[in-house]
């Protein structure tokens, strides 16, 4: 019951600032920006999409797998993950790279301004699914990371028949329609927020049918407003029926920093269909993990046992079987 976890490990060089990025930025004049914000704090944490999910993966009890690459400064992000128990035996160090960077600017109503640093993960395309014990993998989930790594682990995925989840994200406009078409068609996932569903769409030209019709099922977060989860089941004689069940967002005890809201809502959700949970569970699951890491600042310092997880999960969505089963069976 192994996750596969492929995506970027960086780190996130994450800054605050005290303001609104949309008073300093003047629409008519956008063909020639040029700005500067000032920003009045900044941490380097552990990111970066795959050890993120791998992180929250781990903490839910979820075997999982990570394949990254990472630089000569990662050793003890490494360690970390390893004392979490995540099987980091996929992850390879290059000795003369640095682990890619994020470097993220928030402002006072959670708008952010982005620049990603390669680093190592330019070298991605180094691992492969044939190197590690694939025939133990349930599930894999290709994350953003190097555009041609994406695209060659959606080959071998569908070479080596690995069910994946196809998580294109932030890389959308690197990657070519014809390789979002690929990894679109031979996924049994797509999952992505609603602004990047809809660059989809732009990207290739596929409309909600078509892309309804490529994968089984789509999930389309939609940040403080839940999620969408679209499934296309199979019905007495051979009818296709797709259903659509909303996910409510959970309330956080506090707003502290977005940053790896999405990460987390991924390993949640992956947790509940591994366990075989229903959609609605698996969702709401998602939704709950994402508020522990919106309520830190740092994608990786949430912490909770699965006792604790199970009684929040209560809490804000009532009870459910599925939570006895997640307490009880490891």
């Amino acid at each position: 019951m192994t996750v596969a976890v492929t995506g970027s490990m960086a780190f996130d060089y994450i800054m605050s600032f005290p303001g609104k990025f949309a008073e300093h930025i003047l629409p008519d004049q956008i063909e020639i920006l040029s700005v500067s914000f000032l920003v009045d704090s900044m941490r380097r944490e552990r990111g970066g999409c795959a050890g993120n999910i791998a992180y929250t993966l781990a903490l839910l009890g979820q075997p999982v797998l990570l394949m990254a690459t990472v630089g000569q400064d990662a050793p003890e992000y490494i360690a970390a993950l390893r004392q979490q128990g995540v099987d980091v035996s996929g992850v390879l160090q290059l000795p003369n790279e640095f682990t890619a960077s994020f470097f993220v600017s928030t402002d006072q109503v959670n708008n952010q301004i982005a620049s990603f640093y390669t680093g190592a993960m330019a070298k991605a395309g180094q691992i492969s699914f044939a190197d590690q014990d694939y025939r133990k993998i349930s599930i894999a989930i290709i994350s953003p990371n190097d555009p041609q790594a994406m695209v060659k682990y959606v080959r071998e995925c569908q070479e080596l028949n690995i069910p994946y989840i196809y998580d294109p994200s932030q890389q959308i406009p690197r990657l070519t329609p014809e390789e979002l078409l690929q990894g679109i068609r031979g996924a049994k996932i797509l999952i992505v927020n609603d602004y990047e569903y809809e660059l989809v769409k732009r990207r290739t030209g596929l409309s909600d049918n078509d892309i309804q019709g490529m994968v089984e099922t789509v999930v389309v977060t939609r940040g403080d407003k839940g999620a969408v989860i679209r499934v296309t089941e199979q019905q007495a004689g051979g009818m296709a029926l797709a259903r659509e069940i909303h996910i409510p967002a959970a309330r956080p005890d506090r707003e502290a920093d977005p940053t790896g809201v999405g990460d987390a809502f991924r390993a949640g959700l992956i947790t509940g269909i591994m366990r075989g949970y229903p959609w609605e569970v698996a969702g709401r699951m998602g939704a709950l993990a994402a508020v522990y890491v919106l309520e830190q600042h740092g994608t990786q310092r949430h912490r909770f046992t699965r006792q604790q997880f199970a009684r929040r999960y209560r809490e804000a969505f009532g009870d459910t079987p599925e939570m006895d089963d997640f307490v009880r069976h490891p």
